[in-house]
């Protein structure tokens, strides 16, 4: 009986530890993604100027937005839970979940890492703003690509809002991999409330400071290398959780 006991509260602990790496991985990238990313607040900031929005109406709109672009994650994260989900139930991979769960975060990670290299050596296109007197324009478009006026769009709050919920965060889908491949419920809710939160807060945040005209550093240079930089945050939580025992 002690046996069984001991058994059960080592296999509690290593639960404990998993989820608390899990949510720091899912902190982190969501804080990375969302400060390293202009596009995630610039345009709140720079419309709240052009119309002259309150900063309850400027939050307001943000938290929208924010909820949008998130749950677009989970949507796309979707395809990181099936794949687990359904890869940790084939065969010889149910005796050893544990390890293959770390296995499919690791090498999930390690692809995204290497898909985001691509992007950046391809030069692949990615949105852009600008701003022109009292309007603002979106458009996509490579670095050093000239764009013509009449392929910019005027920017308003429900094309920011279809933005968002059509540009979700790629990383969360091989940090959904871990818990899908454990066939863990609770620790997909918690991995996903703790990136929701931390992203609405992140967002917040630096639409809050822009808005009253505070900037603590410039994301652009950092922008293009954001995913490479969540792709390896997924790769290190991966290795813990296989050689570290996290």
């Amino acid at each position: 009986m002690n046996i069984k006991r001991s058994k059960f509260i080592l296999k509690l602990i290593k639960m404990q530890a998993e989820i608390f790496y899990l949510s720091i991985t899912a902190m982190s990238i969501s804080c990375l993604h969302t400060a390293t990313g202009p596009d995630h607040y610039i345009p709140f900031i720079a419309l709240s100027k052009a119309r002259k929005w309150t900063v309850n109406k400027t939050i307001i709109i943000t938290i929208l937005c924010g909820l949008g672009h998130v749950l677009g994650s989970v949507i796309l994260g979707f395809i990181g839970i099936i794949l687990g989900w359904s890869l940790s139930v084939v065969g010889i991979l149910t005796t050893i979940r544990g390890s293959f769960a770390g296995w499919l975060m690791f090498l999930a990670g390690l692809f995204y890492t290497l898909y985001a290299i691509l992007k950046i050596k391809n030069n692949s296109s990615h949105r852009h703003f600008d701003i022109y007197g009292n309007e603002i324009y979106v458009y996509n478009h490579r670095d050093g690509e000239f764009v013509y006026p009449s392929e910019k769009k005027i920017l308003t709050p429900w094309i920011l809002f279809s933005i968002f919920v059509l540009g979700p965060c790629e990383p969360l889908i091989p940090l959904l991999s871990f818990p899908a491949a454990k066939q863990s419920v609770a620790n997909l809710i918690i991995v996903v409330s703790v990136f929701t939160l931390f992203t609405l807060i992140t967002m917040l945040s630096m639409v809050v400071l822009g808005f009253y005209g505070i900037s603590f550093f410039k994301a652009f240079k950092l922008e293009k290398y954001a995913p490479v930089l969540a792709g390896i945050t997924v790769v290190i939580c991966g290795i813990g959780m296989l050689f570290m025992n996290w």
